[in-house]
């Protein structure tokens, strides 16, 4: 089992999207898979169609097992199933703060679901929180969007600064460029500078429409519209992920 997290310090970066239609490619290729919403806006679970049981929180979500176990529901595409975001996710980081170690208590969880599924992928919330900690302790890659602004480069230097600073492993982290347009020309000389960045992944994700529509799809963009520029790009970024995770 892999687990795969699309993580940002930066909101807005495209990483919900990359999430959905990366779990969604990895599961026609290489199933099955399971994505996991971190977020408690719930954006993955709304794409999906999926809503927590009434019965479900953060506190079930932290105990795992069994309480995992039965709120993990069936999407509409086979092979792919979902454990869906609650509101009460806003408490993680409190509840988290509770544990004796709590770095590793997601890692612990997943690790039970480690027979299921070939695959997990963790959309997870912006900011740096314990929560964000307990994610890179449990990621086997961290994927971080990034659009070729200047915020957006300072928030990955930010995230890079913080492994260094608690001994982390950065090896595992590996930024994409996301939502680009190259008619900008900020956009043009961020990737040009940028670019030379080793752990950078090659694959771009162009900025498209149709991806804005995916909230009126609800559905991967792959899923409805396989053709589309950004499904294209979508489907060259797993390929590098896949042989980069079968090394």
């Amino acid at each position: 089992m892999k687990t795969i997290a699309l993580y940002s310090i930066k909101g807005g970066v495209g990483k919900t999207a990359a999430a959905v239609n990366l779990s969604y490619l990895s599961s026609l290729l290489s199933p099955p898979a399971l994505i996991c919403d971190l977020d408690p806006q719930g954006a993955s679970s709304y794409y999906f169609r999926i809503a927590a049981s009434k019965k479900y929180n953060s506190d079930k979500f932290l105990k795992g097992n069994k309480k995992i176990y039965r709120n993990i529901k069936a999407t509409d595409f086979e092979n792919l199933d979902m454990l869906p975001s609650d509101f009460s996710y806003r408490n993680l980081d409190i509840e988290l703060a509770e544990e004796k170690k709590p770095q590793k208590r997601l890692k612990k969880n997943l690790e039970e679901l480690s027979d299921d599924y070939r695959f997990i992928f963790l959309d997870c919330p912006p900011n740096l929180t314990l929560l964000s900690e307990s994610v890179f302790a449990a990621s086997d890659l961290i994927l971080v969007p990034l659009i070729p602004t200047t915020l957006s480069i300072r928030t990955f230097v930010q995230l890079k600064d913080f492994f260094e600073a608690n001994k982390l492993d950065s090896s595992k982290i590996r930024p994409f460029f996301s939502m680009v347009e190259k008619q900008k020309k900020l956009h043009r000389d961020i990737i040009n500078e940028f670019g030379k960045t080793p752990e950078l992944l090659t694959q771009m994700i162009p900025y498209n429409s149709e991806v804005e529509k995916m909230g009126i799809y609800r559905a991967p963009l792959n899923a409805v519209l396989p053709n589309a520029p950004a499904s294209k790009a979508y489907r060259n970024l797993w390929d590098e992920l896949r042989s980069y995770l079968e090394r």
